[in-house]
């Protein structure tokens, strides 16, 4: 077992997704399923939930703090509901992998005591779920700007595009985080109080130009702005990705997926040792 050799290389993070596709899809399934288990609305929760939450956090933000997105007096409660939406559908999809990674190794300590058990996969079924809830969000976005506006622009077709770096990226961050949540049990904690912060140190509640001049760099150095801006530009405006960002955004992603991968690889040895 101490010299079983697991492939640490950019590819191997492919391959193995690719390998094991078929027993990804049945974990994603079981996961997605198994949380609405026993619950009287079931999969209509998906859309409740979103939903419900976007009407809470537009009622704070835009009737309470009086918060507006646009000039116009008329129509700043819906843009603002509208560009909200986007933001949180975007982050919850970071968030929820990288919540759920320090567990992730704990929660399933049986498959660590099988030899055979392909444990690189478990964050891609963690994205899995993710996904499946992000494009069931991104739906009722859709459908929301379509009633408002009479028309959606093509450039929509393109939010898995844009969406693919910020995948990797958390990808990396997750392999990271559930190996190291093996060994360090509060990173759990920590990584919970930092998508907090995140949360509100990225343009999800505002746009980068709401932000003094002097500290908009700043805000651009949060992994997640960047991705952010593109979701809105290509669901909300009608505007093609910053192409040439997004490329130099997509090799970060896969330096840090790399990184992860490998750091997971090489620590996995000591997984049966410690739980």
């Amino acid at each position: 077992m101490t010299h079983r050799h697991y492939p640490a290389h950019p590819l191997a993070i492919f391959s193995t997704l690719w390998q094991y596709r078929q027993l990804v899809w049945q974990l994603t399934k079981r996961d997605v399923i198994g949380r609405y288990r026993g619950s009287l609305l079931g999969f209509l929760w998906s859309f409740l939930h979103p939903i419900v939450m976007l009407a809470v956090y537009t009622f704070v933000f835009s009737v309470v703090f009086k918060a507006r997105w646009g000039a116009g007096e008329a129509s700043s409660r819906t843009e603002f509901a509208v560009m909200l939406f986007a933001g949180l559908i975007t982050f919850n999809l970071f968030s929820e992998c990288v919540n759920r990674a320090p567990a992730l190794i704990l929660s399933n300590v049986s498959y660590v005591k099988k030899i055979v058990f392909p444990l690189e996969i478990m964050p891609w079924v963690i994205l899995g779920a993710a996904i499946f809830h992000g494009f069931i969000s991104a739906g009722v976005l859709i459908i929301f700007f379509a009633l408002l506006h009479q028309y959606v622009p093509w450039t929509v077709i393109l939010l898995p595009l844009v969406w693919l770096p910020l995948l990797l990226f958390t990808m990396g961050l997750s392999w990271f985080l559930a190996s190291t949540g093996v060994f360090v049990r509060d990173i759990g904690q920590v990584v919970s109080i930092l998508t907090t912060v995140m949360l509100f140190l990225s343009p999800v509640f505002y746009p980068v130009a709401a932000l003094p001049e002097q500290y908009r760099p700043w805000l651009h150095l949060n992994p997640l702005t960047f991705i952010l801006e593109q979701v809105r530009n290509v669901v909300i405006w009608g505007f093609q990705p910053d192409w040439p960002g997004w490329a130099l955004y997509l090799v970060g992603s896969l330096v840090v997926a790399t990184l992860g991968f490998a750091w997971f690889q090489k620590t996995r040895r000591g997984f049966a040792d410690v739980v």
